[in-house]
This record gives structure tokens, C-alpha cells and sequence, in this order.
């Protein structure tokens, strides 16, 4: 037995309504990822702006027992630095331009082997 066009129609409707339900359900986990990523970015802007302060403070005052002291801000402004960097750039911000090169310029070697063949 065929199933009914109501019986097709209903369950291509459940379907494409559950597709957008996940859908959504990403849309809100990458919102609530990006707003995590966003706060931990202003708190380390706050303390990079904190420990730049504090190092000029200590560079004006140049007493010795003070460069121990600037040598961990410094140390801490590196980390920061570096976490502030290397979240900006993750595996899923650029897995959609990596696939995209590596799509066309496979294509783009697959028709320069075809039209090289083709010219002799």
C-alpha cells in the first residue's frame, strides 16, 4: 500500500520542521558560544589594560625590588596576548573557506590536467 499524498505531505512537513528545530537548536548554541568567547574577551581586554597600566607605573619608578614585579606582568600580558589571538581564529571560523579552496583548486587541477590532455 502507497501512503496517502496527506500521509507524504505530513510527514515532509515533520520533517523540514524538525530540520529547522535543529537548526535553531545551533543557531542558539553558537549564540551562547559566541557570548561566552565575547565576555572572556572584555575580561582579558580589562586585565591586559590593568597589567599595562601597572607595568608603566613600574617602569617610572625603577626601583630594583620592582622588576621582578615586571618581569610576571610582562609575562602575563604574553599569555593574554597570545589567548586573546588564538581564539579569534578556530577550526569553525575557517572550516567553510578551507573546504571552499580546497574544492575549487582541486577543480581548477583536474581541468588543467583535462585541457592539457586535450592540446596535444
Amino acid at each position: 500500500m502507497k501512503p496517502s499524498k496527506r500521509e507524504s505531505e505530513s510527514s515532509g512537513e515533520e520533517n523540514q520542521s524538525l530540520e529547522f528545530e535543529q537548526g535553531l537548536e545551533e543557531i542558539e548554541q553558537a549564540l551562547v558560544a559566541l557570548r561566552e568567547r565575547y565576555q572572556q574577551v572584555e575580561c582579558d581586554r580589562n586585565l591586559q589594560d590593568e597589567l599595562q597600566q601597572r607595568t608603566s607605573e613600574l617602569n617610572q619608578s625603577k626601583l630594583p625590588e620592582m622588576k621582578a614585579e615586571l618581569k610576571h606582568i610582562q609575562q602575563q600580558l604574553e599569555v593574554l596576548e597570545i589567548n586573546l589571538e588564538s581564539r579569534l581564529f578556530s577550526w569553525r571560523s575557517i572550516k567553510d573557506p578551507f573546504w571552499q579552496i580546497i574544492r575549487f583548486s582541486g577543480l581548477g587541477v583536474i581541468i588543467g590536467w583535462l585541457l592539457k590532455s586535450f592540446s596535444r
